[in-house]
């Protein structure tokens, strides 16, 4: 591989980086601006002024702004989240247990969406201008104007409500079997899937029309390759940096639409976790949670990076 491919490689891992440096730096500004106290939020309504003030002590709240976030970034670089202020147990802690969850709800979402949004874009792209493409962008269209929310709501009215197919709420406990996990899951990884497919078909459609319109694709026509072939052997080996730049981005979308079918559900994944961080004032655990999405975000676009980079045929050569 050539020096300026290590050069690339190396820039991106440097702006991602500085990029979730700068990220911290925004989180902890934002959530000190969040309305409420978190002392008086601990001690209830009844709690005298002194107790408060303690408390705010005790939590360190009471120090400047600057002198917290330096704090608290050293002992991030370190691991340690600090600890919740509702429940007094390490963030680090609370957020070991959630996350597993929700990693098994992106890993089923991903296992389902890739596949079909892939082969919807490879054959949109492939048949394009016939009546398969038209209605596939009819469909990828209408999909991404629905948001998320409306589509679970939609799901637990068919799906629970009226056939009582599957549980409204995912209750994790209750599994002891494959079956089990089939009926948990289905419409959380439905909801999330309908907008997800959506979006990587459409920009995967895009980067195979790119390629099919390059001359080394009339070439292999002109010599009498099949469309097939010119598309197995030759269009999808040129886009694979594009696909996978679309895929990451795509993927990207779990960790916002995560939280709406989380809180919908009540699952007991990262999401809700921190959306209950949120409603509690519990800004170390608001502030963990949110660096780990930003942390999975960046590594999705640092990873389409690098596939871009080693996918390159000039970057790639000797």
């Amino acid at each position: 591989m050539k020096r300026q491919a290590y050069r690339l490689i190396a820039s991106r891992l440097g702006l991602a980086l500085l990029t979730l440096l700068i990220v911290s730096a925004l989180v902890f500004a934002m959530t000190g601006l969040l309305p409420g106290d978190a002392a008086q939020e601990a001690l209830g309504q009844a709690a005298t002024p002194e107790a408060v003030a303690a408390l705010r002590h005790q939590f360190g709240l009471d120090q400047p702004a600057l002198h917290r976030y330096l704090v608290w970034l050293a002992h991030v670089m370190r691991g340690d989240f600090g600890m919740s202020l509702s429940n007094s147990l390490p963030v680090s802690e609370l957020i070991r247990t959630r996350l597993p969850n929700s990693l098994m709800l992106a890993g089923l979402t991903t296992i389902v969406s890739v596949p079909i949004a892939l082969a919807i874009g490879i054959f949109s792209a492939m048949f394009r201008g016939s009546w398969l493409d038209r209605a596939l962008n009819i469909l990828t269209l209408s999909t991404v104007a629905v948001p998320e929310f409306l589509v679970a709501t939609v799901a637990v009215l068919i799906f629970a409500v009226n056939l009582h197919w599957l549980p409204a709420l995912s209750y994790l406990s209750s599994v002891s079997s494959f079956s089990d996990i089939v009926r948990i899951y289905a419409m959380p990884v439905m909801t999330l899937c309908c907008v997800l497919i959506a979006q990587m078909a459409r920009m995967t459609r895009a980067a195979v029309l790119d390629q099919l319109n390059s001359g080394y694709v009339e070439m292999a026509y002109l010599k009498g390759a099949s469309q097939v072939r010119v598309v197995w052997r030759h269009v999808l080996p040129n886009a694979i940096g594009p696909i996978a730049n679309a895929v990451a981005l795509s993927l990207s979308y779990l960790f916002g639409g995560v939280v709406i079918v989380e809180s919908i559900f009540n699952y007991p994944g990262l999401a809700s976790l921190m959306v209950d961080a949120v409603t509690n004032r519990d800004m170390p655990l608001v502030q963990g949670c949110v660096m780990v999405f930003c942390a999975a975000y960046l590594v999705l676009v640092l990873m389409a990076d690098l596939c871009q980079i080693v996918s390159n045929p000039r970057l790639r050569q000797r």
